[in-house]
């Protein structure tokens, strides 16, 4: 579904895709425009795990929770709120998983982000990433995984890390425990750049550079966020795909 932005200026496009290989949807994203309390607008993509179609419970219930707290939010400190926000989606959820059996060990992976001006502000847990795309392709939020902690130990290369036997192993989780770290960033955004949010079911099947390539070769947003799809799912597309993509507005003194 695309979202304009207000006055056409914003461009966003968000799809979900359960792949090819798995039978439910675990991945859960959300877009909106509209203001959420002191934010302008928001961007969530989580991806949940666990049985019994649980996966898709905690990431869709912790997205619900993170637009109730942040819509009746009075701090107007954008790291605050987010960050509490995101540590109450994960009390609530490991309340609701231990109020049903069935939703035992639940949990999900969550990366936010709102743009106000010039500035993102943005907070991740688990290893659904946030990549800034424009001459080049960066990762902005780093993975909390196993792999990623042994490419910071000196354990493995960095090469190495994207086929480890290891790689889906997460270190940090919503509703693991009770009190979750979350990662808080900020990063002026300039002319040109686009933002890709997305779960591992992207990262995992296609490589940074095609996603570069992917991105700055199509029309839009709309064509760019469909072929990452197809691409992925061509590759394999072991697990579901979680993508929101955004195109800000912005010019030499302010955002649009």
């Amino acid at each position: 579904m695309r979202l304009p932005g207000k006055d056409d200026g914003m461009k966003t496009f968000f799809v979900t895709d359960v792949g090819v290989v798995r039978k439910v949807n675990q991945d859960y994203v959300f877009v909106t425009d509209n203001p959420l309390g002191h934010l302008p607008n928001l961007f969530v993509v989580a991806d949940g795990m666990g049985g019994h179609q649980a996966g898709d419970y905690a990431s869709k219930f912790t997205v619900d929770v993170l637009k109730r707290e942040l819509r009746r939010g009075k701090d107007d400190d954008v790291e605050r709120s987010l960050v509490q926000a995101i540590k109450t989606a994960n009390r609530r959820l490991i309340q609701e998983a231990s109020s049903d059996e069935h939703l035992k060990g639940m949990g999900t992976t969550v990366v936010v982000a709102t743009i106000i001006h010039q500035m993102m502000y943005f907070a991740n847990v688990g290893d659904s990433r946030l990549y800034l795309i424009n001459q080049g392709i960066t990762q902005l939020t780093k993975d909390h995984s196993l792999v990623e902690e042994m490419v910071r130990l000196g354990g493995i290369k960095p090469e190495e890390a994207k086929h480890h036997p290891d790689k889906n192993i997460i270190t940090r989780a919503i509703g693991a425990k009770e009190d979750v770290e979350v990662d808080f960033y900020e990063h002026r955004l300039k002319k040109g750049d686009i933002i890709l949010m997305c779960t591992d079911g992207l990262s995992n099947m296609v490589e940074d550079e095609e996603i570069f390539h992917i991105v700055q070769g199509a029309r839009d947003v709309v064509e760019a966020a469909e072929t990452l799809v197809e691409t992925a799912k061509e590759n394999g597309g072991t697990d579901n795909i979680g993508i929101v993509l955004i195109e800000p507005c912005v010019g030499e003194v302010s955002i649009c």
